[in-house]
């Protein structure tokens, strides 16, 4: 709707120009808004307002040049300015019904465009990298935002006709990964946070007892193994990160956010 406004508007202000009614200057883009009260029409646009000192007039005369010259349609039913030049914009009944049929007869294609595609018609690829959060512990509010927002991105361009790469990016090296690893090693050891030894760094949470009772309980998982080994610091470390993925996985799955490629950073360090 807005888009056919928009075209509506542009070819009369093209027209005017033609007419040497308004100078020639190049158009602005056109912006069209809902109204914050209805009274004041369905729709209004501030382009009187845009191009009235480029052209040197008065932005209420530039208003009634438009509404007097828009040529005839279905979309309008009328119009009327107000203040300095705003154009608010009243839809013809057909226009805010016609709608529906469309939304009913697209069912699921609604909204779809071919703005993704190339010239030859194939689908741009694009990647969106989101979530991304820390193999460290289970995910937050913060997480929940960015899935929701990332995944909205990907399904609007999935929807626009771009092939899109969903990518989940693990800080699963560093010095945070030690002090997880130590964390869940002293855990393993029964020394808890508030005790000696404990890591200035360590990760306090409850999450890492349990973590520790299952890797000293061979609860081994598909892609790491839980020898009980409270020693084995790069055992613990693969299960710790192992572990915590899954957690975070089970979560993103009950969220109905899904990923195309999981990257890790330790593989940067081994694959290069």
């Amino acid at each position: 709707m807005k888009e056919a406004l928009q075209q509506l508007i542009s070819q009369t202000i093209t027209s005017l120009i033609d007419a040497d009614k308004i100078p020639a200057i190049p158009l602005p883009i056109i912006k069209v808004e809902r109204t914050r009260d209805a009274s004041h029409g369905d729709l209004a646009c501030n382009i009187a307002l845009v191009l009235a000192k480029p052209a040197a007039m008065k932005p209420r005369d530039i208003a009634e040049l438009i509404c007097e010259s828009l040529p005839a349609n279905n979309v309008i039913a009328s119009t009327d300015i107000a203040g300095p030049g705003f154009i608010n914009i009243f839809l013809a009944k057909s226009a805010q019904t016609d709608i529906v049929g469309q939304v009913l007869n697209e069912a699921e294609q609604f909204g779809h465009n071919k703005k993704g595609l190339d010239e030859n018609g194939n689908a741009k690829t694009v990647q969106v990298e989101f979530v991304s959060a820390n193999p460290t512990g289970p995910l937050h509010v913060g997480h929940g935002r960015g899935a929701a927002v990332g995944d909205s991105i990907c399904r609007i361009l999935d929807a626009s006709g771009w092939q899109v790469t969903r990518e989940f990016y693990y800080n699963d090296a560093g010095q945070q990964i030690n002090n997880l690893t130590r964390s869940v090693q002293m855990r393993c050891k029964g020394i808890g946070p508030d005790d000696a030894g404990w890591p200035e760094d360590g990760y306090r949470g409850e999450y890492i007892a349990e973590l520790a009772a299952d890797y000293m309980a061979g609860k081994a998982l598909d892609d790491a193994a839980a020898p009980s080994d409270v020693e084995n610091e790069e055992a613990i470390r693969a299960y710790a990160v192992a572990y915590l993925r899954r957690e975070q996985d089970i979560d993103l799955k009950a969220f109905g956010v899904k990923f195309d490629v999981f990257s890790l950073e330790s593989s940067l360090y081994t694959e290069g």
